[in-house]
């Protein structure tokens, strides 16, 4: 997925590409105006970067891995407890 800069980019390019040829102050105009329609959409969406996101699914990874840890430790408590409680 591109990152949002490299998709104003992208998108800001496809769409200069069909302005009509020796327009330039139409061009950058509309590349000025273009430029801050999108960064202003982008800014409102909730994004987060790649790397913070990543971070954050290691987080979670880690914390599944432990509330699985710990759900074992409760079943086999529960089991000896049961085992206990029979005798």
């Amino acid at each position: 997925m591109l990152n949002p800069s490299a998709f104003v980019n992208s998108v800001f390019q496809q769409l200069q590409d069909k302005l009509p040829k020796g327009s330039d102050s139409l061009r950058q105009d509309f590349e000025h105006n273009l430029r801050l329609s999108l960064q202003a959409a982008f800014n409102k969406l909730d994004l987060v970067s790649r790397e913070e996101f990543d971070v954050q699914t290691a987080i979670l990874e880690k914390t599944r891995a432990r509330v699985a840890a710990l759900e074992a430790r409760i079943d086999a408590l529960e089991q000896t407890q049961t085992l206990k409680t029979k005798d």
